[in-house]
């Protein structure tokens, strides 16, 4: 059986909003945002280990509001750093004896345990893989004070969670240590620039990221009609 680690990278100090707690704190259908991700990941992965990357000063905060919500997932917790880069280079040391390291944002919390099976499945087949989703926008170009269209069935929004070989990945955040750790916005970024190539699969419209509060509405009716569906006994979407 393949062993799997799962780091989730769950915001930086300033990743609040607009409202008084950071936004992997919000609350969602009576939980934080963070252990409804938890929860899916590990209803995917039960075997899985999880790490979890936070601001240090958010460590006292999370540790209570677990034992508010009686949350008994077991995971690991390490010490974010300033940009996601170097929070994720701190939670690898953390993951242990594994064959397969997975990345995914902490605010993505509806993201289908079909799809976390999926994108590891790929990642064992593969070495990697990275879900996208085709924009449904017209997209331009913006070149100073100037822009262009943009081809949208050439574009791809990229999604978490992410998977790769755990030698693939611990080589490629080393190599690009020094390089400046704002310049990487995933990790199959990360793994590009190491001269590996990534595989693409599938992800999902529902696998929102929760980034501003129009979010949270979109997450809450989702999350609802998700409950709603299993209280009737219908398959969930997604």
């Amino acid at each position: 059986m393949t062993k799997t680690a799962v780091i989730v990278a769950a915001g930086g100090r300033g990743a609040r909003m607009g409202a008084d707690a950071p936004k992997q704190f919000l609350p969602l259908a009576g939980r934080p945002v963070l252990m409804r991700t938890l929860e899916r990941l590990h209803e995917a992965l039960p075997e899985a280990r999880l790490v979890v990357s936070l601001p240090e000063e958010q460590f006292d905060v999370w540790k209570e509001l677990c034992h508010d919500h009686r949350f008994e997932i077991g995971h690991v917790l390490v010490a974010g750093g300033a940009e996601r880069f170097d929070s994720v280079l701190a939670a690898l040391e953390r993951c242990g004896d594994c064959d397969l390291i997975a990345v995914h944002d902490g605010v993505r919390p509806l993201v289908s345990v079909e799809m976390i099976r999926r994108v590891v499945a790929q990642a064992e087949q593969h070495g990697s893989a990275v879900p996208v989703i085709a924009p449904v926008d017209s997209l331009r170009m913006v070149e100073g004070e100037s822009s262009r269209p943009v081809d949208r069935a050439c574009m791809r929004a990229v999604q978490t969670p992410q998977a790769f070989g755990a030698g693939m990945l611990r080589e490629s955040y080393r190599r690009a240590q020094g390089q400046g750790g704002g310049r990487f916005t995933d990790d199959g970024t990360v793994v590009e620039s190491a001269g590996h190539t990534i595989h693409l699969c599938p992800g999902e419209e529902r696998n929102i990221k929760i980034t501003k509060p129009i979010d949270m509405i979109v997450a809450r009716a989702l999350l609802g009609e998700e409950q709603a569906a299993d209280g009737e006994g219908l398959p969930r979407k997604g």
